[in-house]
């Protein structure tokens, strides 16, 4: 049974947010509730002057920093963005200084925001751990006291202020919060408020399908290295969650689910025709999990709550949210067909399409008996992409589904026609490199110089995110294998060895 008397009902209830943070609406979202048949409303937290709920812990926690050392002079922090301006924030309200350590690979938009505000910027490493361990150092030698940006207790409180907004804006119960995780502070400080208040409402949690640290720690019990995450949502991009977030999140919420990249771009194009607000992706991350939860549960007529938790987004980055919204609205499938090469057979092949509209098409020459092409085509839903693969395999067609092939949406859509049969010993990798100057000169440099590896294909795309995607197909003959996959473990840079992938053989082997 839920104890109404949490110890963190009380801090949440006194946490001190509102010299900074605005009371932000619970905002009915007309479209949205039409499309899902439920009634969805969003709590507007990308309204804060910061662009996020981040400004409400990093507060609370400055301000019990400072009462309970009336000599502090400064705070420090490591944080790639929302965190960071929620302190710059914060202590320039309370006349303190504030070093931010930030990546290198932090984008300029961020960086000029947490300067803005009064914050001292220090670039260290290429991810978040690597700024963490700095932030750490520069701590011990300078004095400055430490803001978590969610495993804290004050930091936990002020952002469940959100639930307590929610509670006061909507005095009957909701049905369900979805809640969106990246540490877990949030969700840990909304999940406690409502439960207390209102047990039978249902909160869930969201995160990246690619770093859902808090999923990993509830099925362990405890907080886990999950590895390598997800960039995409880089505002949950968390490789361990909180162990106060954790012990709290594994009590009071009722499950935690992922949401995919598709999905969240889908999520992102909904909140912008409801209300023409832009999300960035963990801005948007509990709406995605809401929508798949809802159909997954076959709801209809539940009043639901959604944060949307931030608005920092680069904006070169919608290149990619527009090329994947289609996709996580299940309103667009890739795939793969062989028709015969011959005169008429494309024509055909739009025919049995009816009247779905072709989005795509890449197709090369390379065979005298079969053409592979490259299709993109609108559907409803996925029961219509399922029906028009069946209306294709009826015809005699062989026809692969790359809807969900990651290589085929984000570089073989793109390279369609770069077959080369005369290539021995080719391999291919998928790498994500840091996007500052100097990482593709090293990983250049570094194969060059290990041996005469020949690089036989190369793309490349920037979204705007702090990491650059790369596919690259090198000859490695089988007797170097061992001394090659040395090299590129050297390197670093998160990889993934694609040479079986589907996508690449159909087109690019």
């Amino acid at each position: 049974m839920l104890c109404l008397m949490d110890p963190y009902v009380e801090k949440i209830l006194t946490s001190r947010v509102y010299d900074v943070a605005i009371e932000t609406p619970l905002q009915k979202a007309n479209s949205i509730s039409r499309k899902l048949h439920n009634e969805i409303f969003l709590k507007r937290e990308d309204q804060q002057s910061v662009f996020s709920f981040k400004n409400r812990g990093a507060y609370n926690t400055i301000f019990h920093l400072k009462q309970a050392d009336p000599a502090l002079t400064g705070v420090i922090c490591a944080s790639a963005g929302n965190h960071a301006q929620g302190v710059a924030n914060g202590a320039k309200h309370l006349g303190l200084k504030s070093v931010i350590v930030m990546p290198k690979t932090t984008p300029q938009l961020k960086v000029e925001g947490v300067k803005a505000l009064g914050g001292e910027v220090v670039l260290h490493g290429d991810a978040f751990d690597d700024a963490y361990a700095h932030a750490i150092e520069l701590q011990k030698q300078h004095g400055y006291a430490f803001v978590h940006p969610f495993d804290a207790e004050h930091t936990i409180a002020g952002q469940g202020t959100v639930g307590m907004e929610i509670v006061q804006q909507h005095p009957e119960p909701l049905d369900a919060i979805f809640v969106q995780i990246g540490g877990g502070g949030l969700a840990a400080g909304v999940s406690v408020l409502i439960k207390s208040l209102w047990p039978n409402t249902k909160v869930i949690g969201v995160e990246p399908h690619d770093a859902a640290c808090m999923q990993a720690a509830i099925k362990a019990g405890k907080p886990v290295d999950i590895g390598p995450v997800g960039i995409f949502a880089d505002g949950c991009a968390v490789r361990i969650a909180g162990t106060e977030t954790h012990r709290v999140c594994a009590q009071y919420l009722d499950e935690v689910i992922t949401a995919n990249t598709d999905e969240i771009c889908a999520a992102i194009k909904d909140v912008f025709d409801d209300t023409r607000a832009i999300l960035e992706p963990s801005g948007a991350l509990a709406l995605a999990g809401a929508k798949k939860y809802i159909a997954a549960h076959q709801w209809e007529g539940k009043r639901i709550a959604v944060v949307t938790s931030g608005a920092n987004v680069n904006f070169d980055r919608l290149r990619h949210v527009t090329e994947r919204a289609e996709i996580g609205e299940q309103r667009e499938a890739i795939l793969a067909v062989t028709i015969p090469e011959k005169p008429g057979s494309f024509r055909s092949f739009c025919q049995l399409l009816g009247e779905r509209q072709v989005t795509e098409f890449n197709y090369r020459f390379s065979d005298s008996e079969d053409a592979k092409i490259f299709v993109g085509v609108q559907v409803m839903g996925v029961a219509g992409r399922e029906a028009l693969l069946d209306t294709l395999h009826r015809h005699g067609l062989e026809v692969m589904d790359m809807t969900d092939n990651e290589v085929a949406k984000l570089h073989t859509r793109h390279m369609v026609g770069g077959r080369a049969p005369m290539i021995n010993d080719e391999r291919v990798f998928r790498f994500e490199f840091p996007e500052r100057p100097g990482a593709l000169a090293k990983f250049l440099d570094t194969i060059a110089d290990a041996s005469n590896w020949n690089i036989s294909l190369f793309h490349y795309r920037n979204h705007g995110s702090a990491y650059g995607r790369v596919l690259v197909g090198i000859q490695v003959p089988s007797a170097d294998s061992a001394a090659f996959e040395a090299c590129i473990d050297g390197l670093g840079y998160q990889y993934h060895e694609e040479s079986d992938n589907e996508a690449y053989l159909s087109f690019l082997r």
